[in-house]
């Protein structure tokens, strides 16, 4: 039998950053950015190995519950002047030692790269793995022209200013995403540097390029994300605990008053039929709120769960829980639909829009419902995960 290439994908990702603090940590669409580099490279077929190359505890952690391992980084290799390259050799020595296989193929994948799919990680590799070439990048095409600003006046970089040609007649130019990067194992420790011998390109999509350098990168990440992520709802073995948001998400976010101004709100028989099938099928469940409210606590009686209202901090409140219960807050999925509900959603490993969300709730969420607040919306999430056990009658 022929054996498997070893190839190892090593994400750098420091504790440090100047242009975004914690920046390989800042949630897009619910997921870290180092999380969702690491699931970007565990989904490529002919990546065998995932590392984070890491000197910083909370990074390593979110980097082990996103399936890779972690590997801490020296402080000599974790300052702003140290090179990505280092930080990869010293992975892979590391990997190396500690695993008895000796790498084939080695990685170089940034974390400021959101939107990085696994098609472009393995082709990468497949470029390397085919003897077509010892190096490859991905790039996506361009079509600019170039300027250069000097004293005697701009002059053109990749053009002759005289002679503006169409752009299909123009010899295609290819911009480097930042990416992803290749390398021949042997090779690399060779020269030392990403670049060798011959380089294959690994055209991309130029609308899923984005770096995120600052904040407004980031910015633009969060609101591109619900156009380029493919949808992705849970399934009941991704998550040990859900926590329920109550108004906007269990009603429609509006209240009624009678003249005594006793406070009335609609719910929907169907999320109850949905939270009584998870509590049967041995689901934690919780619903937390900043609303001191009887309604909120009767409600919580009729379906017979646990409540914490009244809460000034949502993410405290949910934090505490999730330690008495033993729960580990990456395994927890939380239904929200505004504002407030963000820290817990930076929290969860499932943060959970309702249809009826604020945009920045949507544009934060790991998954969005169909069905809006009130309306069926925690019947939705108990159908994503129970599917076809779902079908019991009683509310």
């Amino acid at each position: 039998m022929t054996a498997v290439p070893t190839v190892l994908a090593v994400i750098p990702a420091r504790g440090g950053s100047k242009g975004v603090p914690a920046k390989n940590l800042a949630p897009v669409a619910g997921l870290p950015l180092v999380a969702r580099t690491v699931h970007a490279c565990r989904g490529a077929r002919r990546v065998t190995d995932v590392v984070v190359s890491t000197d910083d505890a909370e990074i390593a952690t979110a980097a082990r519950a996103a399936g890779a391992e972690a590997v801490r980084r020296p402080a000599d290799l974790a300052g702003d002047t140290a090179t990505s390259e280092s930080a990869v050799l010293h992975a892979m020595d590391a990997f190396e030692a500690t695993h008895g296989r000796t790498v084939d193929v080695v990685l170089l994948v940034q974390c400021t790269s959101p939107f990085l799919t696994p098609d472009e990680v393995n082709g990468a590799v497949e470029r390397i793995l085919s003897g077509e070439a010892a190096t490859a990048l991905t790039v996506a095409q361009s079509h600019g022209f170039l300027w250069r600003d000097a004293e005697g006046g701009a002059t053109g970089v990749n053009h002759d200013t005289a002679h503006r040609p169409r752009r299909q007649d123009r010899e295609p130019e290819y911009l480097e995403t930042g990416a992803v990067y290749a390398m021949d194992a042997e090779g690399f420790r060779t020269h030392r540097h990403r670049f060798f011998g011959r380089t294959a390109l690994v055209v991309t999509d130029p609308a899923r390029v984005l770096e995120i350098d600052d904040p407004h990168d980031l910015a633009r990440a969060r609101a591109l994300a619900p156009l380029l992520d493919t949808p992705a709802t849970p399934r009941l073995d991704d998550v040990d605990a859900i926590v329920l948001d109550f108004d906007g998400t269990q009603t429609d976010d509006r209240v009624h008053i009678d003249a005594d101004g006793r406070e009335f709100v609609s719910v929907h028989r169907g999320d109850g039929l949905g939270i009584a099938a998870l509590r049967r099928a041995g689901v934690p469940l919780l619903i937390l709120s900043t609303e001191q409210n009887p309604v909120v606590a009767a409600r919580a009686r009729k379906l017979r769960i646990p409540v914490l209202h009244g809460v000034d901090r949502k993410d405290l409140a949910l934090k505490q829980w999730c330690e008495e219960q033993g729960i580990d807050p990456q395994r927890v999925l939380y239904a929200g639909n505004d504002v407030n509900d963000l820290p817990c959603f930076h929290l969860v490993g499932w943060p959970v829009a309702v249809g009826s969300a604020h945009d920045s709730v949507r544009a934060a969420a790991r998954a969005v419902t169909a069905t809006p607040g009130g309306s069926g919306a925690i019947r939705e999430i108990a159908a994503w995960l129970l599917g076809p056990e779902l079908h019991t009658t009683d509310s």
